[in-house]
């Protein structure tokens, strides 16, 4: 680099998934955390050889001792040797720490050599500095990549890093800019040799005992692992906060768990049901990490995991009163310099000549870039969170309310958690090619900065350009189905945008048909994730569905029928893996299945079948793993982001668990939760602020307090990526360095710099957000009590159709007032009502008492009814909630 270069970036290339090879070099192996290395006694010299000379030096002048050349600064810096260092006075106010620069150009590396690089600095104010070894040139792809606190002592510092690739010319870049003080940086005794020794990393993994560090529901399961050289049954105790014991009994050997060759045992403290805090389990001489037993232990977390979207929005401040102090800052990307702005942004050159305001939505993951196909799944979870209250018993909708939420818009009568939706869709939206131009309906896959932008970044000093990257297939589609779930979801609350959303969606899908193989490139990867999708027939599925329960127009039930998924549990829910933003037509399986839409019975329940197939699958994977975690991929492959497959693959159970009652899956999601709350090879709650081991420095632009003591750590409630088999070839440094070997659940590390293990993204937090409110519903582990019965019975005539239905009390107490909600299927109005008080908006039923029937004594039952204008029987609307509770029906 020299001083008119661009900053390096650090970013990362979304891939397809795929198996990931070792290669025939040895490498460490991984094994119950500690690391060893094969043939290394192989590699020990005999006592006859000589002791082999030093490796030569790779940096030139590094003691000054010849002036300055070759080293080189940035110019807006002046350097000069000063009593044998070289001393550069760092100017203030810079924004970034690669505004300033000391470093060294043509350094030669060697692919797979470990070297060694020291060197001693000072600084008359404290510095947050980035040293790096490098490529010189775009993408300046590092090799070393570490951040060091420099102050007046002049301490030396040492890093061991193995070269990835052959390169001629390296570069060593000192980063010291990005402070508000001036500064005087002298550096002294810089040194770069191969022949290193690399550190054997053995990761902190605190006990062996290893619990959900959160805690467990009092009615709900409770099972830990640990890890030992034992054999044998050991004994375990269950300790409570005063110190008294609470339980007893003895482990199960399991042997050898394969996902982190860890020998452990499991055990099981099921039968204790008493609330309390500081629990602890003491087995095999250790102690595990304290942790509770109550109903309510993740109230907080439903907020949290939901507040990481407003954290992350685009084109608007982030207000102090509603995130503090810590983590508040001006909008981003608004064209207020130095943004270029999302207001008024260009396609990348060849692809459009028009420009597109494309402001707000979410900043998709570490990054700050913009992705519709990352955006839809993460949007359709949020609002599949809110459409769960009102189809499943015992769904809280309070929580996720008007004023309940951390978002701005309190008091406009809209859920919170559709107004954060909200902000995301009409950024998608208005990704749409404009009517007139080629391909016109379609939707721009990504807007992001033309380089990748460089670590840490708050968004509003971003300077780069931004662009519109090409309409693909994929990006419609998730338009098309996103916005048809919008309009259904709005249309009690705002029927103007409610009807923008259903034109869009049918506007997308028209488009996605006329044109149904227009791809993401694979190699459109500068500044940004590439998202390439290859096979576009699951977001057709998705498409479908989400339009077909919104407007029921027979168009979109062939559309669904006529598709090779339809029915196919193995596609739509992959066995070992689950959904993701390359395969969504679970999303629209799941909507089928929970949603009142204009299936016929049989039809209805053949996608219920296809819910519960697959939630029995991912509950014996969970009942067979001695972590018990419901995600099984084939060869223990933990893929990118593998925590939010094992959320996806919950959010499954979790709605297997609302459809048929059933412990079986309410108890995998609950082992789920255990999983990534601590319960786990590393012994690592994988969010943050959530057990006594969190996650705290996940890769993100912002939340960087690992790369810059001035910036905040992430909020509570942001999810890291979790293991990630191919980490250590992904490009991430980090990975790179330590994990090479690594057994796949142990492949993670909490380094802000590894993007590949430990990035946050807004499609990980959306499940992660719709599990937290199942599991804050769950209240103490039981299933809701059913106290009322409902009969749904419709007779068609010529343009409509006449329902009658009975309510019936069969609890024990009288209800008074009662009030029924139910949702319509498709496009169905109520024409005439009797005997009851029938208010509709949208799809959304109310019927309320009248004067003479406001009491439903138990046993008694109460009939009303109603016109719709359906031609042909109306469809069963599926759940109907007696005073916010779910009743038997049929």
């Amino acid at each position: 680099m020299n001083a008119s270069s661009p900053p390096p970036p650090t970013g990362r290339t979304r891939v397809r998934r795929g198996r990931h090879v070792l290669g025939t070099l040895a490498v460490a192996v991984l094994f119950g955390g500690v690391l060893t290395a094969p043939g290394a006694a192989a590699a020990t010299a005999s006592a006859g050889d000589a002791a082999p000379g030093p490796a030569p030096e790779q940096i030139t002048n590094g003691d000054f001792a010849a002036g300055t050349a070759p080293w080189w600064w940035t110019a807006n810096a002046t350097a000069a040797v000063t009593d044998g260092r070289l001393c550069t006075d760092v100017p203030a106010g810079t924004a970034n720490p690669w505004d300033v620069i000391v470093g060294q150009n043509d350094i030669p590396l060697v692919a797979g050599e470990a070297y060694t690089l020291t060197y001693t600095a000072t600084s008359t104010a404290p510095l947050s500095i980035h040293t790096n070894v490098q490529l010189a040139t775009e993408p300046y792809t590092t090799d070393l990549s570490a951040t060091d606190q420099v102050g007046a002592d002049a301490a030396p510092v040492t890093h061991v890093f193995t070269a990835t690739a052959d390169r001629d010319a390296a570069q060593l870049a000192f980063q010291i800019g990005g402070n508000d003080e001036a500064a005087t940086f002298c550096l002294d005794d810089v040194s770069l040799r191969g022949g290193a020794e690399p550190p054997v990393y053995v990761p902190d993994t605190g006990s062996p005992v290893r619990v959900n560090q959160v805690g467990y529901l009092p009615k709900g399961p409770k099972t830990g692992t640990l890890v030992t050289d034992a054999t044998t049954p050991l004994p375990w105790a269950l300790k409570a906060a005063d110190g008294s014991t609470a339980a007893t009994g003895t482990t199960v050997p399991g042997g050898v768990d394969p996902t982190s060759r860890q020998n452990v045992h499991t055990f099981d403290f099921s039968d204790v049901t008493a609330a309390g805090d500081g629990y602890t389990v003491e087995a095999d001489g250790q102690v595990s990490e304290p942790f509770s037993i109550g109903a309510g232990l993740y109230d907080s977390l439903r907020g949290d995991s939901l507040a990481y979207f407003y954290h992350n929005r685009s084109g608007i401040e982030i207000d102090a009163g509603l995130v503090g102090a810590q983590y508040a800052r001006p909008a981003g990307h608004l064209g207020v310099a130095p943004n270029k702005g999302d207001t008024d942004v260009p396609c990348q050159p060849g692809v459009c000549d028009y420009r597109l305001d494309v402001r707000g939505g979410w900043y998709d993951a570490g990054d700050q870039g913009k992705y519709v196909v990352n955006g839809g799944i993460a949007v359709a979870e949020l609002m599949d969170t809110y459409e769960r209250t009102l189809t499943a018993d015992g769904a809280e909708s309070a929580e996720l309310g008007d004023g309940a939420l951390r978002v701005p818009e309190h008091g406009n009568d809209v859920p919170d958690i559709l107004d954060e939706a909200r902000w995301e869709l009409d950024f998608m939206m208005r990704m749409q090619v404009p009517a007139g131009e080629p391909l016109a309906g379609m939707v721009h896959h990504k807007v992001h900065d033309a380089q990748w932008t460089g670590l840490p970044m708050l968004p509003h000093l971003d300077p780069q350009q931004r662009e519109l990257h090409p309409p693909t297939t994929a990006a419609t589609l998730n338009v098309a189905a996103t916005a048809a779930q919008c309009a259904r979801l709005f249309a009690p609350y705002d029927a103007d945008f409610a009807a923008r959303c259903r034109t869009a969606a049918e506007r997308a899908w028209t488009a996605a048909k006329a044109h149904p193989d227009v791809l993401a490139d694979p190699a459109d990867g500068v500044g940004g994730g590439t998202y390439e999708d290859s096979d576009v027939r699951d977001e057709f599925y998705w498409a479908a569905a989400e339009l077909f329960t919104t407007t029921g127009d027979d168009t979109y039930r062939q559309a669904l029928l006529g598709s090779p998924l339809h029915g196919d549990t193995d596609a739509v829910f992959p066995a070992d893996g689950g959904m993701w933003w390359g395969e969504t037509a679970g999303l629209g399986v799941l909507t089928l299945a929970t949603v009142p839409n204009d299936l016929t019975p049989a039809q209805l329940t053949q996608v219920r079948s296809v819910v519960t197939t697959a939630a029995d699958h991912y509950a014996q994977e969970s009942e067979d793993q001695l972590y018990g975690v419901p995600y099984a991929p084939a060869d223990e492959n933990y893929v990118w982001g593998s925590n939010s497959q094992v959320l996806n693959n919950m959010v499954v159970l979790a709605t297997a668990a609302d459809l048929t009652g059933k412990d079986r899956y309410r108890d995998a999601v609950l082992r789920g939760a255990d999983y990534l709350f601590g319960r786990n090879p590393l012994n690592q709650s994988y969010v943050t602020g959530y057990g006594e081991r969190s996650s705290e420095n996940q890769h993100h632009r912002f939340w960087a307090h690992e790369s810059d003591p001035d910036l905040p750590h992430p909020p509570p409630g942001s999810l890291a990526g979790g293991p990630n088999l191919t980490a250590p070839t992904s490009g991430d440094p980090k990975a790179a360095e330590k994990l090479n070997g690594c057994a796949a659940a142990m492949c993670y590390l909490d380094d802000n710099g590894s993007y590949a293990t430990n990035e946050v993204a807004i499609n990980w937090n959306a499940p992660l957000a719709f599990v937290a409110s199942y599991l804050d519903d769950s209240g103490d582990g039981t299933g809701p009590a059913r106290a009322c019965r409902v009969t749904y019975s419709s007779h068609p005539w010529s343009t409509g159709s006449t329902t009658t239905v009975t309510v019936k009390n069969t609890g024990t107490a009288a209800v008074t007032p009662w009030a029924l909600t139910w949702l319509l299927p498709g496009d169905q109005k109520l024409t005439h009502t009797w005997s009851a008080r029938l208010d509709q908006h949208g799809r959304t039923v109310t019927a309320a008492p009248l004067s003479w029937n406001r009491t439903l004594a138990p046993g008694a039952s109460v009939d009303f009814g109603f016109n719709s204008s359906v031609s042909g029987e109306a469809a069963d609307p599926g759940t109907v909630k007696l005073n916010g509770r779910a009743c038997t029906t049929g």
